[in-house]
């Protein structure tokens, strides 16, 4: 009996131990995990808080802190990018979408974290506001020419209101402005409308130019054309005094009436057969036998009335 006893006892000694060690081990890893849990990451830093009242700021590597006691928020300081749509009016009354980009990052972790409950939605609410009060001072086509300046706007309204929050603003840019289909319609037409007036401007400048120069052509063309009959004549006509200085030397029989119509005559015949030469068709000139006659006395009338 006393031997029974005694192994019972036994038994429950090495059970009771067999559980100690288990509350052991379990106590001890929740402390060392407490303890050993906080790795903060590159570009990142953590806030630790004990019993819910600020206490420090965990940089980034491998960090301690006390078990239920401490507790940890980590926080990004990389540089981040928030895409806001701004829907608005200009000042011609046309409604436009504009695209806005921020680029931010925590420069004060410990403001970023107690001051602000959402940062992305405040700095939306601050481009919205910006957007709906630049963009109406303006018309469609300055809201497309001066994009850079509501990005500005944008970027110094920014700075000043978030700098105290813990957030640098990095860059705003205005990606992209959208008005409304129809809008957009319109304005292709009109701008296909302008095209297309410049060019027929440009083409009938082109006709006017070509018009001018063929008429400038042209005058030269029969000033010269003028100036070569002249000479011609001026060679004929001294051609002629020549030959009659010549015949009268010869003849002296003959009267200078009787030399001119020689040489009428001879030129008359010199022109008829130049014609017949060239083919023409189209110049008429009578060749009966008293046309040379007939020439002769409208020629000797004529210096007659001078």
């Amino acid at each position: 009996m006393v031997g029974a006893l005694l192994a019972m006892k036994i038994v429950d000694f090495f059970v009771n131990f067999k559980n100690m060690k288990v509350f052991i081990c379990t106590f001890l890893i929740t402390i060392l995990s407490g303890c050993f849990g906080i790795t903060v990451r590159q570009q990142e830093e953590a806030i630790i808080e004990k019993f819910g009242k600020f206490d420090r700021i965990a940089k980034p590597g491998l960090n301690f802190k006390w078990p239920f006691i401490e507790r940890d928020y980590e926080i990004s300081l990389k540089v981040q990018q928030l895409d806001v749509k701004a829907e608005t009016k200009t000042k011609d009354d046309v409604f436009v979408t504009v695209h806005v980009s921020v680029q931010f990052y925590v420069n004060d972790v410990y403001k970023a974290f107690y001051k602000l409950a959402n940062a992305r939605a405040q700095i939306s609410a601050y481009i919205f506001d910006v957007v709906r009060s630049e963009v109406p001072k303006m018309t469609l086509d300055q809201v497309f020419a001066k994009k850079n300046d509501i990005a500005q706007a944008v970027k110094v309204e920014l700075t000043e209101e978030i700098s105290g929050f813990g957030y640098n603003i990095v860059q705003t840019l205005v990606t992209d402005i959208d008005p409304d289909q129809k809008v957009k319609d319109a304005m292709n037409e009109i701008n296909a409308a302008t095209r297309l007036r410049s060019a027929a401007l440009q083409k009938g400048e082109a006709e006017k130019i070509l018009i001018v120069k063929r008429a400038e052509a042209d005058a030269e063309s029969k000033a010269l054309q003028g100036k070569g009959i002249a000479q011609q004549r001026i060679e004929i006509a001294k051609g002629m005094e020549e030959s009659l200085r010549t015949i009268a030397k010869f003849d002296k029989r003959l009267s200078e009436k009787e030399v001119l119509s020689m040489l009428l005559i001879t030129q008359y015949f010199d022109t008829l057969k130049s014609l017949g030469n060239a083919g023409s068709n189209t110049i008429f000139v009578s060749t009966a036998p008293s046309a040379p006659t007939d020439l002769q006395a409208q020629i000797i009338a004529a210096m007659k009335s001078k």
